[in-house]
């Protein structure tokens, strides 16, 4: 066994048709297109989503609802996940950057902490926005909930 002498495996690789190569070859003439019509011309392409006339799926399915361009996405944070960065890190203030360090969320995200699971230290956290039971949580434990 030697490099020089690898292959593919028998049958692995199709030789590719070559196509108006003259009558002996079968595929000359029209070159597998047919006659005539848009599709046997050079420059043919159909539209995407076309489905042969039939009424197409974006038209048969109604419209409903509407997207609010005021909406104001967050990331959902649990109280939980904070005390895991806590217990990982030992910091005392929680903030996007360390909690961006920590691949809990990216640099662009809007945070909201929430109220699942429990602090058990005193932690500054500094957010976009909190809950109303996970802000009261924070400051039971002793810390501070500080909104950006």
């Amino acid at each position: 066994m030697n490099l020089s002498a690898l292959k593919p495996a028998s049958g692995s690789v199709k030789t590719k048709k070559r196509l108006g190569r003259g009558q002996g070859s079968g595929m000359g003439g029209t070159s597998t297109r047919g006659h005539k019509g848009a599709q046997s011309r050079s420059g043919y392409s159909q539209k995407s989503h076309f489905e042969g006339g039939q009424m197409p799926l974006q038209r048969r399915v109604p419209k409903f609802g509407f997207k609010n361009i005021n909406r104001v996405e967050y990331k959902a944070l649990n109280l939980d996940a904070i005390q895991a960065v806590v217990d990982k890190t030992n910091a005392t203030v929680i903030d996007i950057e360390t909690l961006y360090s920590n691949g809990l969320v990216s640099k662009t995200d809007l945070v909201k902490v929430l109220n699942r699971g429990e602090l058990k230290v005193a932690v500054e956290v500094k957010v976009h926005a909190f809950s109303k039971t996970a802000a009261e949580a924070i400051e039971k434990a002793g810390g501070k909930a500080v909104t950006l």
